[in-house]
Parts: structure tokens; C-alpha cells; sequence
């Protein structure tokens, strides 16, 4: 490609600016699994690129991850200016999936393996290399997420591969009618069959936009025992984030993971009917019928608010005995005893914190659940959550 330029420019430019297009439209937001599905769709879509109009294509492997690292960078320029830029792991593996995608296509196409394949078959082709590629782009993501936070690789995968389901679906059909409509009909299929893509990622930028105000609404209630005075400001924060920290280490799924949060967030929701305010809204000394009663009192109050049934149902259970808890009030238990205490225990706090919940793991705490929080812990130097 170097020493003849880019083959059919025409046709690399209308990709190179659709996935710019993409790019520029990148949804920002650090839970968004794929950020641009149409920059992505026109990449896979170019990969997989085969004729134009009834005309045979003869870019390869290089000038495909060529046009779409440029486009990449362009469409990411304004993004970069915000502070909002995509990783380079991000970066590298879009770079990645779509290089894995032209080899196993350019090649095979330009020696005329496909020459036989026509009709059906060759849309059966293209989704089958594109539902490849979406597996490989998968285990990549999870081995990315992996390297880079050390949560287990098992959940993260599964989460990947249940996120194909969703946007990544659309995204390998789109990827898949761009390059067949192209062959056809030439280079004015793609703004065409852009358009119900473009509509999916309104929709889904529209229902986060919903999760983000739901969770909102659930962290100012958890906040009503701080402006009450019952409990210090930032525990509910703290407890949540640590949670969710062990929640990813024990291997929890992205869903019970948004339960264990919601649910660590509104834990302390019981103290609000309390008449007398526990000193310090420490919970973890109390008598364990009290503890009880606080819990009840919460869940109650939670199914009051709407908020989703299984956040009741951790918030009532957390100071049950932990061989009866769904995993999640064990979390949120052991969490919020280790919060507390490493709070009350001085420069010390964390490493007497945990000794004491491992010292109690016969009879209040799960063994895993403490050991996890070790982990945890350990990973951030034993960082005391007493910080704001």
C-alpha cells in the first residue's frame, strides 16, 4: 500500500468519513461497552468489504486497519479536547477486532475463494465472520478489563458476551447489511442503512440517560441519613463503592452488581425511623436483634421507594446470619463493619479493621466475603475508606 497508494479512494474515503461520523457521535461514559456502534459497524463493514456495485474491491488487510486507525483518530480529536478520548486499549483493540476481521475475509476474497458463494450463502458468510469477530472482540475486552482492574476473567467475559446481545447485535447487523447493500447498490447503501443504527444508539444513549437518573435518585435517598445526622457524611458512598469492588471480585454479574450498589447505598435507610440516632450510625455493635430491627425497618422503607425488590430484600437480610444471606447482604455486612470500624480505629484503622472481621468470620462474617475484601484492600495498599 505504500508504494501504490490506496486502492479505490473513493471508497475508502466514504467509509473513513462514515466511521469518522461514528466516532464523532462516541457516547461518553466509562459503562458504555461499545461507545460507537457505527464506527464500528462501518469498520467491520469495510473489513468485509467484497464489491462495490457489482465491481470487485481489491483493498487488503493493510489499507483497511489504515483508513479506519485514521478515522479513529480524526473522529476522536474533539472528544481528546474535552478530556473525554477514548484509552489506548481502547484504541488498540477496535484496531484489533477490525484487523482480525479483514484477514480472515481480504485474503480468501482476493485469491476468488468466494467466487462460488452467492445469494444466501454469502450473507451467511459475512454474519458468520462477523459473529467471530464479535467473539473475538469479546475475549479481547475481557482480557483488557482483566489486565487492567484484576477482576476475575470468567464474569468479565460472560459480561462481554451478554453485552452481544444487546447494542453489539445491531452493530454485527448493521456491519453485515452495509457490506452487502454496498455490493449492490454501491456506496449509497451507507448513509441509508445508517440511519436505524443511528436511531438504536439514540434509544440507548436515552435509557442510560434513565439508569443514570434512576441511580441518582437512589444516592440522594441514601443520603437522607447523612443530612439526618444518623450516619457520617459519605458512608453510604464508601460502603457502595468498596462493595461493588468485592461484588467484581467474587465474580458477580453486571446485574447483581447494580443490586449489591444499590443496595449498599440505601443500607443504613432503617436508621431514619430509629427515635434515638446510633452514635456515629455504627451498626455493626449493636445488639443483633437491633440489627435486625434496623434491617427490617430499611427493606421496608425501600419497597416504598419503587426501587427494585431485590434491593429490599439484601437491605432487610444484612444482618441475618450470614450462612442464611443471599451473597450480596453478605457483601454489604462485611463492608459496612470494615468501613466502620477502620473508621473508629486510628492510623491503623484498615489492618485492625480486617483482622477483627477475620477474627469473627466463625459466626458474623463470610469467610469468602472477608477474604475477598483482603483482596480488595490489598490491591489498593490497604487504602482506609475514611477519605471523603
Amino acid at each position: 500500500m505504500l508504494r501504490t497508494g490506496l486502492e479505490e479512494r473513493g471508497t475508502a474515503l466514504a467509509f473513513g468519513v462514515l466511521i469518522t461520523v461514528g466516532e464523532l457521535n462516541r457516547r461518553s461514559g466509562p459503562h458504555a461497552r461499545e461507545a460507537a456502534p457505527l464506527g464500528a459497524a462501518g469498520a467491520l463493514s469495510y473489513a468485509l468489504l467484497g464489491e462495490n456495485a457489482g465491481q470487485p474491491t481489491h483493498h487488503g488487510v493493510a489499507q483497511v486497519v489504515a483508513v479506519v486507525l485514521a478515522a479513529f483518530l480524526v473522529g476522536c480529536v474533539p472528544h481528546i479536547a474535552r478530556g473525554q478520548g477514548p484509552t489506548a486499549d481502547q484504541l488498540a483493540r477496535r484496531v484489533l477486532t477490525v484487523g482480525f476481521a479483514a484477514v480472515c475475509f481480504q485474503p480468501l476474497y482476493n485469491q476468488g475463494a468466494f467466487a462460488q458463494w452467492r445469494g444466501p450463502a454469502y450473507a451467511l458468510l459475512l454474519l458468520a465472520l462477523l459473529s467471530l469477530t464479535a467473539l473475538c472482540d469479546a475475549v479481547l475486552a475481557a482480557a483488557l478489563a482483566h489486565s487492567r482492574t484484576r477482576w476475575p476473567f470468567g464474569p468479565l467475559l460472560r459480561d462481554e458476551l451478554r453485552a452481544l446481545l444487546g447494542i453489539g447485535s445491531a452493530v454485527v447487523a448493521t456491519g453485515a447489511v452495509m457490506a452487502l447493500a454496498v455490493a449492490v447498490v454501491g456506496l449509497w447503501a451507507l448513509p441509508v442503512f445508517s440511519v436505524p443504527l443511528l436511531l438504536t444508539q439514540l434509544s440507548v444513549r436515552r435509557y442510560a440517560a434513565v439508569r443514570s437518573t434512576y441511580r441518582q435518585t437512589i444516592a440522594s435517598l441514601a443520603r437522607a441519613t447523612e443530612i439526618a445526622g444518623y450516619t457520617p457524611a459519605g458512608h453510604a458512598r464508601r460502603v457502595a463503592a468498596l462493595s461493588r469492588e468485592v461484588g467484581r471480585d467474587l465474580g458477580l454479574s453486571r446485574p447483581e452488581l447494580t443490586v449489591l450498589e444499590y443496595a449498599a447505598l440505601m443500607h443504613d435507610i432503617g436508621q431514619l425511623s430509629l427515635v434515638d440516632p446510633v452514635p456515629a450510625g455504627a451498626t455493626a455493635g449493636l445488639p443483633v436483634a437491633e440489627q435486625r430491627r434496623i434491617a427490617l425497618l430499611g427493606g421496608a422503607v425501600v419497597r416504598q421507594t419503587g426501587v427494585d425488590a431485590a434491593v429490599a430484600v439484601v437491605v432487610e437480610r444484612q444482618a441475618d446470619p450470614f450462612r442464611e444471606q443471599p451473597l450480596a447482604a453478605r457483601i454489604v455486612r462485611a463492608v459496612n463493619a470494615y468501613e466502620e470500624k477502620a473508621r473508629d480505629a486510628g492510623p491503623g484503622g484498615p489492618l485492625t479493621a480486617l483482622e477483627e472481621l477475620r477474627l469473627a468470620t466463625a459466626g458474623d462474617y463470610a469467610p469468602e466475603v472477608v477474604e475477598a475484601l483482603a483482596r480488595v484492600l490489598s490491591r489498593d495498599c490497604l487504602t482506609s475508606p475514611m477519605g471523603g
